[in-house]
Parts: structure tokens; sequence; C-alpha cells
């Protein structure tokens, strides 16, 4: 029997915060969840939905605040769903994400390993150097914002407070352009129109800013007029692009680019590395939290200038290069075609010739590279958020290095094949959360594995 029914009110107390932010409460053991409430926190609520495990309640009234509980300076944070944890100072929400991520291994795993202080950023605010923003025609207005909570439907802004101020200056920018020159948004419901999103990218180092219309239609009318209002509104542009995505999906961008103005990529640094970016570029968004995350990983891999590393699922080179400064040699691999190009050209463009990248599975390209004599002593993997196929780990051991450093986007998935890795005869000995996207309930966490009899 549900101890609470919809609309019925309830003072609770909140014991807990969900991976996604939201306070939990217990009324009679049945546990519900309740967005914008924090732990110590007791609040008076409405239930606005029941199942049969578990309930959800809105606010009605903050009886105890938390001690941590601060006043979001967004002034769409309550109806954006970019951000989540906005109310909660930040180094409450380090601590939450260094919580979330030991939780993870205890609960998953098993594992009871030392999980370090979340590394986190000076100033937590402006650290995205990309943004990706949907277009509609609404309210009688052109509108470039981002969906409101649970719903597609735009949110009139004009900064976002996450967002590198470059990114938000073009993007208004343009949604403005596009307004007076009267380009029709794309309406997901009628799939028709011609403007879907504005991306903008921004180079942290160098300052670079490429801005792609992503359009349905192959043929964008008017576009001289479009690049001649774009480059005058946004005198700084080095880039501007046009990606063409005809079909019904939630995906952002299409297959095809082409070039409007401009080089076909901008460039940007990382730990003192150039590297080039186009518009399907996979690049860290965070750039000052990227050399910590990197930083750490070469820490872990404990190189000393003889070793032989595999960087499995290596994108566009990123760490592989970093890893290439002090190591004998690095083997990049990945499944992407483009991003081994990629890779191979930010290789030439840093000079850097100890470094070769395969194009491939990792689970097949080890056992051949050891057959052929090649046996890496430390492999490095970062891997989507869904984290390792199994047969790659059972490669990764069958290979057998000393050390498995593994970057993950996903403390679950990462926790799950720490338990396989324990199984197949790897020993985790720590792991260091880091904070690539603050305001958010996302954490990034750097593992360190061994060889279980070292």
């Amino acid at each position: 029997m549900i101890p609470v029914q919809k609309n019925e009110e309830h003072v609770v107390d909140i014991v807990d915060l969900t991976h996604e932010g939201a306070g939990v409460a217990r009324i009679d053991g049945y546990t519900i969840f309740v967005e914008g409430a924090l732990p110590t926190e007791q609040v008076k609520i409405k239930i606005t939905k029941t199942t049969k495990s578990y309930g959800f309640a809105r606010i009605v009234r903050l009886k105890k605040k938390s001690e941590d509980r601060v006043e979001p300076p967004c002034p769409v944070y309550t109806q954006c769903g970019g951000c989540q944890l906005q109310h909660l100072s930040y180094d409450a929400e380090l601590r939450f994400k260094q919580a979330r991520v030991r939780d993870a291994f205890q609960r998953l795993a098993g594992l009871e390993i030392p999980v370090h202080e979340t590394l986190g950023m000076e100033d937590p605010w402006r650290y995205r150097n990309k943004a990706q923003v949907p277009v509609a025609f609404q309210a009688n207005k052109l509108m470039a914002g981002f969906y409101q909570k649970r719903s597609h439907k735009i949110i009139d802004m004009d900064y976002c407070l996450i967002q590198n101020e470059e990114n938000d200056v073009a993007v208004q920018a343009v949604r403005q352009v596009l307004a007076d020159l009267k380009v029709p948004a794309y309406d997901e419901k009628k799939n028709s129109g011609v403007i879907r999103h504005i991306m903008a990218r921004h180079g942290y180092h160098t300052n670079e800013l490429m801005i792609v219309l992503v359009t349905k239609v192959k043929q964008l009318r008017g576009v001289e007029q479009i690049v001649e209002r774009i480059r005058k509104a946004v005198p700084n542009v080095t880039s501007i692009q046009q990606n063409i995505n005809p079909d019904e999906t939630n995906v952002i961008l299409g297959k095809r680019n082409v070039v409007l103005y401009g080089p076909s990529v901008i460039k940007d640094e990382i730990a003192g590395l150039t590297f080039e970016i186009s518009p399907h570029s996979f690049f860290q968004v965070n750039p000052v939290q990227t050399e910590k995350l990197y930083g750490k990983a070469i820490e872990y891999a404990q190189l000393t200038g003889d070793e032989v590393v595999v960087d499995a699922y290596c994108g566009i080179g990123t760490i592989s290069l970093s890893l290439a400064k002090q190591a004998k040699h690095v083997y990049g691999i990945e499944i992407v075609p483009q991003a081994i190009d990629d890779a191979r050209r930010n290789a030439q463009a840093n000079g850097i010739d100890n470094v070769s990248f395969e194009y491939g599975a990792a689970e097949d390209i080890m056992p051949a590279m050891l057959k052929n004599g090649i046996k890496p002593d430390v492999i490095v993997v970062d891997p989507p958020r869904k984290g390792c196929d199994e047969a790659f780990l059972r490669a990764a051991a069958e290979v057998a290095p000393k050390r498995i450093v593994y970057v993950s986007c996903n403390a679950g998935t990462q926790a799950r094949d720490a338990k396989l890795l324990a199984s197949l005869g790897y020993r985790l000995v720590e792991v260091t959360p880091v904070d690539m996207f603050p305001h958010t309930t996302h954490v990034e966490s750097v593992a360190l594995f061994v060889q279980a009899e070292a």
C-alpha cells in the first residue's frame, strides 16, 4: 500500500541526493524524490506523481535550509535543464561528486578503495568552449536557447553562465541575423523549416571562433548575405560552416559540412599541444579541467620514458600526444576513421613522432601487436558513457600491462568494469574524481589499476 497520494502535502526531512541532483525523502519507507531539495533540509512538499516503488514531489515551502544552499545566479535556473546544482555551494558540490564516485564503487563493485577529493575549479563559471543551441519560432519570434526541463520548449535567454562569453555573444548575434533575414526555424513536429541549431566553438588558448549553422536543407537560400551579416555582427569569427542534417532525429549534427567562410577547422591547445577542431571533433568542453584530468592520467601511468603505452578509444589523439612526451612510444587505437585521420594530423602538427595511430577495435589490435612483439607496459582507456566492452577488458588483461589507467565519464560503468578487471587479475589502487562540468551532476574520474601480484 502506497503511503501517499497525488496532491497530498507532507513535511519531510531530506536525507540524500540522487545522482540526478534531486533530494531524497522517505515516508513510511516509501522513497520520494524532491527536485531542488538538499540533504539536512526540512521541507513541506506536494506529491506530484506516484509509482509502486517511489514518488515525486515539489517544494511548497522550505522549513529548514541546508547550510550548503546558495542562491542560484542564473535567472532561468529553475526552468532550464542545463544545470542541476546551482543551488548547492561549490564546495558541497565537490563533496557530493566524491561521494557519488565512492558509492558507485562500493555498491556496484563491492570495492572499498581510496577516492580522493574532487579536483575542482578556482572559478567554476564560463567554462564551456562549445555551445549547441536549438532554434525555434516561438511567441512570434526566432529563439535560440536551451530546452526547458523535460520538454522541447526553448527558454528565451541572452546568456548562459557556464558558457564561454564569446560563444554566448556569437549565438545571439547569429540568431538576430537569421531573424532579420527571416530564415525559417526548423519545426520538429512538421519536419519542416531550415535552421535547426546554432553551434559555436571557441579556442580557449587561441581565441579562434567557429560558427556552424545546422540546417535541414542542403541549399541555404541567401547564404552569401547570411555570411556577410554574420561576419559583420561577429567580427572575430574564424570559420563559418553549414552542417546538413536532413533526418528526423535528435542527433544534432548531420554527416556533411560545407565551409562558408575561413578554414575548415579552428585550433586550440591542451598542455602546450595544438589540436585542430572541426564541427564533428570530440574535444573536451572544459579546457582548464582537461589539463587536470590528463595530468592525473599521466601521473597514474607513472611514465619514465621507457614505457610502451596503448591509448585505447584515443579519439583525435589528445591523451596519446600528452602521454608521448614521457613515453618511449604510444599506440593510439580508435574505431572512428575520421578521428584517426585527425590524430595523425595532430601528431604531425606537433612534431611528435613516437606515436602511432591504428584504426580498428582495440580488442583486435592489441593481441596482434603482442604477436608482433609489441607489449604495452601501460594501457590508458577513456571510453564513452557505456564503459568498456567486455571483450576489450579481457584482451587488455591478456596482454598483461603493468598498469591500466581508466578515465571515465560514468562512475557506474567504471565500477562495473572494475569488478571484471578484479576477476582478471587487476587490483584497483585509487580513484580521483575531476569536476569537468561544474553546477551539473556529471563527474569524471580517473582510476589506477595494477597487476594483482605487483
